[in-house]
């Protein structure tokens, strides 16, 4: 449709605004609905992410194999031979470290929140020679901090829990994998078949600009994750830190998370530093400085490079609206969603003016 002045154009826009804005109303009326159906996929949604991260992990092994002549299915089962040896070796000499220094820190929990709460008081207390208005402001944000603090960590045992009985759907995982390695060119041409016969080079270009960019984004910040987790363990070693090994898979975990994952990371070492003492404090402070800069100036440039090619603006907005739409789990997609939204707009950008 051609657009024959410009009223035409201004009644076509107040249009689209329009409908915008309706559709915007009726998933506000409807958020509830969304909300339960929600809670029922996420049961199905939460292995399959987990399949599909496997399957960016393995395909260019598998990929390798087949080209050496191998069966695609005999490389397959190859892989996953060696991924679980590696498995239960990780199991056998980590596992055990891992809930016992966990174990450790619920029970020395307690400990550090009193000595917290004394911090806090002793704040207060201090703040009162300070004006008014001032004083109100530090006790607003003291207070603030201290239920920030619980909820923090109530939200973090509700995660193990979860974790937990999430156990009993990870059997499926392998095998999603399996077919997702095994029929992935299928997969994809289902889908390709979906949209009309004169969409299907598009689609198909659109489909695979996002296995590239997805495939690229997994493989390099699972890589950059690893070398995080790693780098912080050796720090927390030399400053003798206790519980090392968690605290550092924390910071490798939540590394994920674009710009908010660093301070996320770091706080639980930083709260049980402060517990200890304040020399401690520092040293780990400046372990995590060390680490980030590490990450930002060596890990990221030389393993993502610009794989997303994406503006850092772009990704601090992505992740501020998905964190408030979906919390830590859309922290954790945003970036993904992001390269996938910006591909699409690309190809469709690229085939209207074909």
């Amino acid at each position: 449709m051609r657009l024959q002045d410009h009223k035409d154009k201004t009644v076509y826009v107040l249009g689209v605004v329009l409908v915008v804005l309706t559709c915007l109303f009726l998933v506000g009326q409807l958020r509830g609905l969304f909300f339960d159906m929600w809670g029922i996929l996420s049961a199905v949604i939460g292995p399959l992410v987990i399949s599909i991260i496997a399957t960016y992990v393995m395909r260019p092994l598998v990929d390798a194999l087949v080209a050496r002549k191998v069966p695609r299915t005999v490389a397959i089962l190859i892989l996953y031979v060696v991924a679980f040896a590696v498995i239960a070796v990780f199991l056998v000499n980590t596992l055990p470290l891992l809930i016992a220094q966990a174990s450790t820190f619920i029970k020395q929990l307690p400990v550090y929140v009193t000595m917290f709460d004394s911090f806090l008081d002793h704040m207060t207390f201090a703040a009162r020679v300070l004006p008014k208005g001032v004083r109100t402001a530090v006790e607003r944000a003291l207070s603030g901090a201290e239920s920030g603090l619980v909820a923090w960590f109530s939200g973090a045992l509700i995660g193990v829990r979860d974790l937990i009985s999430g156990f009993v759907s990870a059997f499926v995982i392998p095998f999603l994998v399996f077919y997702l390695l095994k029929d992935y060119s299928l997969f994809t041409q289902l889908v390709i078949r979906l949209f009309p016969r004169r969409s299907h080079a598009t689609v198909s270009r659109i489909l695979e600009g996002i296995d590239a960019s997805l495939g690229r984004y997994v493989r390099g910040q699972l890589l950059v994750m690893l070398l995080v987790g790693i780098a912080t363990f050796v720090g927390l070693l030399i400053v003798h830190m206790p519980n090392a090994l968690l605290l550092a898979s924390i910071v490798g975990l939540t590394n994920i998370i674009p710009y908010v994952g660093p301070f996320l990371g770091a706080a639980p070492g930083l709260f049980m530093a402060f517990g200890v003492s304040n020399a401690l404090l520092i040293k780990v402070l400046i372990v995590n400085l060390i680490v980030q800069q590490l990450e930002g100036n060596i890990f990221s440039p030389w393993i993502m490079g610009k794989t997303m090619r994406l503006h850092p603006l772009m990704i601090l907005l992505a992740v501020m609206l998905a964190g408030e739409v979906a919390g830590i789990t859309g922290l954790i997609f945003a970036v993904p969603l992001l390269a996938v939204g910006k591909v699409i707009w690309e190809q469709v950008r690229a085939a209207r003016e074909i």
